[in-house]
């Protein structure tokens, strides 16, 4: 089998699974928060944890909180930022997961935002003079700068430092979409600038379900789950302690395995080439800007997307469409509408997403049977 929607979702990774299957066994459990003495070991484990992840990705461990994901992180950050704000501006992107517009539209709707969008190139990249020009028309009326850091569809990773200084020039905050970046590519958050970043663990080999928020100042979060003083009192609910566990080991993998990603850029390169030989119509979505390691999203003009993700699977390789929450809907996305990408283009798209644990072997069968399923599909398609 071989695997390539870590996009979407990645499997365990086999130190978290060592992990796991010890844990099993261990008979530790409880209510973290209990007085007893296992609840207290448990409660030790969990900051244990948060050291661990903030000493790799560049933060202080009172700056993390953990939570479920970055589904709920959003709505956490944009709760807290927007309830407290006595502006009404939003700018943001064209290219956000689902979630941000989904949660901004909430906001606009319910309370009056304005959302505003930012321009972008057509490989994918937001406009700073564009931004630049966002934030010196509204000044004083901007609540917050909502643009993420790597898109989850085309891969391509956003100037998101120069994004925090310009917001932090015009004095307003920025929240950065992380759930593609952390534990994927190089990350230190005191170095970037932003002020809010969330983490999914599915995303990066960790049990689903777990995740964290990373704040500059947690004193500007308000309390979204409301319960006891879990999580500094920011987020109520028993901790999902055994998924933090895995964030942790997640995370510690990926840093010491983070010299991979040079070798798993190179296996991409030269499997988007070889099937730009075979298939000079194929289109590299993103080309010619900065991408994630490991993901290509490939326009393969004449087939229709799914049905080169359904011929693909027929010989167990598992890739998606342009995102793996929209793989049922045979439209083109809005990430790649806002790019300039026409239907008959953005239709046939296949999104390829592997990991630092993959290489040049799982890319070269990839690429034979991508370019035997487009000339298949192809010549049914000319009949």
């Amino acid at each position: 089998m071989l695997y390539a929607d870590y996009n979407g979702s990645a499997p365990l990774l086999a130190s978290v699974k060592n992990h796991l299957h010890k844990r099993i066994d261990s008979n530790l459990y409880g209510n973290p928060n209990a007085l007893h003495s296992m609840g207290q070991r448990l409660h030790s484990g969990i900051e244990k944890c948060r050291e661990m992840i903030a000493k790799d990705i560049g933060a202080y461990p009172d700056q993390i909180y953990f939570n479920s994901g970055s589904s709920e992180g959003v709505s956490h950050i944009l709760g807290s930022v927007l309830m407290n704000s006595d502006k009404r501006i939003i700018i943001t992107s064209p290219i956000e997961h689902v979630v941000v517009p989904t949660t901004l539209a909430f906001y606009e709707k319910k309370f009056g935002y304005q959302i505003i969008e930012t321009k972008i190139s057509n490989d994918g990249i937001v406009d700073l003079e564009d931004l630049k020009a966002l934030l010196n028309k509204y000044k004083d009326q901007v609540a917050l700068v909502c643009i993420m850091a790597a898109n989850n569809e085309t891969g391509v990773i956003q100037p998101y430092k120069e994004i925090a200084d310009i917001s932090h020039q015009f004095g307003v905050d920025y929240f950065c979409d992380t759930t593609q970046l952390v534990g994927k590519g190089e990350f230190n958050f005191e170095a970037s600038g932003i002020d809010y970043a969330v983490c999914s663990g599915h995303k990066i080999g960790a049990l689903p379900g777990s995740g964290f928020i990373i704040a500059r100042e947690p004193t500007k979060l308000s309390p979204y789950i409301f319960g006891s003083t879990q999580e500094m009192g920011l987020r109520g609910g028993t901790q999902n302690y055994i998924g933090i566990e895995t964030l942790a080991i997640a995370i510690r993998d990926f840093t010491e395995n983070k010299s991979k990603l040079k070798d798993l850029e190179q296996a991409r390169i030269e499997f988007e080439n070889h099937v730009k030989r075979e298939v000079p119509k194929v289109v590299i979505i993103g080309e010619g800007a900065p991408r994630l390691a490991g993901t290509t999203l490939i326009g393969l003009p004449g087939v229709h997307g799914q049905a080169v993700l359904i011929e693909l699977e027929s010989h167990n390789i598992f890739v998606t469409t342009s995102a793996a929450c929209s793989d049922n809907q045979p439209e083109t996305s809005v990430v790649l509408k806002s790019m300039g990408i026409e239907d008959q283009l953005g239709r046939s798209v296949v999104r390829i997403s592997m990991s630092y644990q993959q290489g040049r072997t799982e890319y070269a069968y990839l690429a034979e049977k991508l370019v035997q399923t487009y000339n298949k599909l192809y010549r049914i398609q000319s009949y």
